[in-house]
């Protein structure tokens, strides 16, 4: 895995909106495949893929943030999650990695890049 940043998680009210930031310092994000996944706070709880980007721009969308959540390049560093219309069950810490297979499960992921420092959380209050 490539070590990458993520930023913009917080605090929100159900119905909000926040836009998360995964940067590469070394590499050119956008040159690789990369994902955003998700760890909700509930003991157990498994790693969900939310949203895949190719390098190509093929995008991925889990189900439940379908029409919500928007996967987009900002610069050749910078890939950024709008997430729109959130709500409670969205609260997790959110993390990025590169390279991945898109579309894919990585149930291991969350577990890896929190152990490299990596997350940034999101809490939706109702």
């Amino acid at each position: 895995q490539i070590h990458l940043m993520e930023s913009g998680g917080g605090s929100v009210q159900a119905g909000g909106s926040l836009t998360l930031s995964c940067t590469a310092s070394r590499i050119n994000l956008d040159e690789y495949d990369m994902g955003w996944y998700r760890q909700p706070p509930t003991p157990g709880a498994e790693c969900e893929t939310v949203s895949t980007r190719t390098a190509d721009g093929t995008t991925y969308y889990t189900g439940s943030v379908k029409g919500r959540f928007s996967i987009s390049r900002d610069n050749a560093k910078t890939v950024s999650l709008q997430m729109n219309n959130l709500k409670p069950e969205d609260t997790a810490m959110y993390f990025c990695a590169a390279p991945v297979k898109p579309g894919g499960d990585c149930k291991q992921c969350c577990i890896s890049l929190r152990a490299m420092g990596q997350g940034t959380p999101v809490t939706v209050a109702s």
